[in-house]
């Protein structure tokens, strides 16, 4: 069990290292956004490359922090009924629902995703519009880099929650859910 335990622990570091990394994606975003309405309010100047380069990095940033917002349990919960339940219904709900709902979902994004990005690799895919950004594939290869981060996290939780409800004491006491609070923001 405690070779399992540090194994869920290494995927849970890799997406949580990529996610805090790529977060910084923001700043640029940010500034790009800024960019684009001051030239758009101020100069009457538009740029699709500038459009295009927005909705590019909000996509890079959401694809790559999926796992480590899932690992730090930052993801919408119903909290009327999830405050209600033991912790112990916690943990079955969350290894029957990666089980049997997240990681076949993520091994689904990952073998269309993989054809979908694979294509836009090898006819070196770019914008449809003459003055969009060259190069559309490194977008693409996000979607398969962050499902592969949120199937890491998954992965991680579901062997958290049968250490939890299988495992032995000492060893489930340090998965997260043997705690009360739920784990958001940054640890």
């Amino acid at each position: 069990m405690k070779g399992l335990f540090s194994f869920a622990q290494s995927l849970q570091r890799i997406s949580n290292s990529i996610g805090r990394f790529s977060a910084w994606a923001i700043v640029l975003l940010a500034l790009v956004i800024i960019t684009d309405v001051v030239l758009r309010r101020w100069f009457v100047i538009g740029s699709t490359k500038l459009q295009e380069m927005e909705w590019h990095l909000h996509g890079f940033l959401f694809l790559m922090c999926l796992g480590w917002a899932y690992s730090k349990n930052a993801h919408v919960r119903i909290e009327l009924v999830s405050e209600r339940l033991s912790l112990r219904t916690h943990a079955w709900i969350e290894l029957i629902g990666c089980a049997l709902f997240l990681l076949p979902y993520v091994a689904a994004v990952l073998w269309f995703g993989f054809d979908y990005v694979s294509y836009s690799w090898a006819y070196n895919e770019a914008s449809a519009s003459p003055t969009g950004l060259p190069d559309r594939w490194i977008i693409k290869s996000a979607i398969v880099i962050g499902f592969a981060m949120l199937g890491f996290a998954a992965l991680a939780r579901l062997i958290y929650a049968g250490i939890y409800l299988f495992g032995p004491k000492a060893l489930a006491e340090q998965t997260p859910f043997s705690h009360t609070e739920p784990q958001t923001g940054e640890s």
